[in-house]
């Protein structure tokens, strides 16, 4: 049988020790070794280096508001959350200026942060009816994470310039927010806020889109989710009565349907939500306004 020569047998010992320390498997048995030997692994930010782009980071939430949001300055808004710099009015203007000059508002956005010379090159190569998108394939790899902040700002300013599904008066009976489930027990994220109101209550569009669902299930009841585009989605639970269908195109403030006590719910009330890029947040975040909170139904 052939013997390992000293050279050979020193590359095996580096090729292994080489995996142990700089390759994703190494890293895992490093994390799961120090798992179960109650110490501390340093394996965790290569894990994380090599799962980039798999596990995005959650972008910070907007500034809190001090006065309700001007409709015309929500696009404003929106850029003045990321940027965290000037003022909305002082963004509203320079994009109107930009808007004027590239076409769109989603060009203005984008100016804002890739800058106005590269803005310009893409809109002259995609169009001046280019949406964000398009706009991106005209630039270089380097420019994506101004763009992914010029699409959070898109979305924050279609965040900002939503309406309230219910008059001002109904008080919110159960936060957004970890809580206490009424019905199943234990702590869950309850993702949207709900709103006390009577059976009947006309519910409207927190914003123009399109109807994605308006169907019903055992824990929604009555459901509707309405697509406000650029990863702005709104959802009303737990109706009486739906007025919409699939696919139906609505408007700001347009009835979409009557509150009710359908599905696991506690009594009559509106469950509201907001996904943004898929994910639940917190309405309020996106109002100056705040309505009282008090005890009543829920789900």
């Amino acid at each position: 049988m052939r013997k390992f020569a000293p050279l050979e047998a020193a590359l095996a010992a580096l090729c292994l020790w080489a995996a142990f320390w700089h390759t994703p498997a190494g890293a895992l048995v490093r994390e799961v070794s120090g798992w179960f030997f109650k110490v501390r692994s340093s394996a965790r930010p290569l894990l994380s280096y090599y799962g980039a782009g798999s596990l995005p980071v959650a972008p910070p939430p907007p500034p809190p508001l001090v006065a309700p949001v001007p409709p015309a300055q929500a696009l404003a808004y929106g850029a003045w959350s990321v940027l965290h710099e000037s003022t909305p009015r002082e963004l509203q203007a320079r994009l109107r200026i930009l808007s004027i000059e590239l076409g769109s508002d989603q060009a203005a956005v984008l100016a804002l942060f890739a800058g106005e010379e590269a803005t310009r090159y893409a809109v002259r190569r995609a169009g001046r009816d280019a949406d964000l998108d398009d706009l991106a394939r005209e630039l270089p790899p380097s420019a994506a994470p101004k763009v992914s902040r010029a699409a959070q700002a898109l979305m924050n300013g279609g965040a900002y310039a939503l309406a309230w599904p219910l008059p001002e008066s109904v008080h919110i009976t159960s936060p957004f927010g970890i809580r206490s489930h009424p019905i199943l027990g234990g702590r869950r994220l309850h993702a949207g806020v709900d709103l006390g109101t009577s059976v009947g209550t006309p519910v409207r569009a927190s914003g123009a889109g399109v109807v994605r669902r308006a169907g019903e299930d055992a824990a929604n009841g009555r459901a509707i989710v309405l697509d406000h585009g650029g990863g702005v989605v709104t959802i009303y639970c737990h109706n009486d009565e739906l007025l919409v269908r699939d696919g139906d195109h609505v408007q700001r403030g347009q009835i979409i349907a009557r509150s009710g006590n359908t599905g696991r719910s506690t009594g009559p009330h509106l469950h509201y939500q907001l996904d943004l890029a898929g994910a639940p947040v917190d309405p309020l975040r996106y109002r100056a306004e705040r309505p009282k909170t008090a005890r009543g139904a829920t789900d």
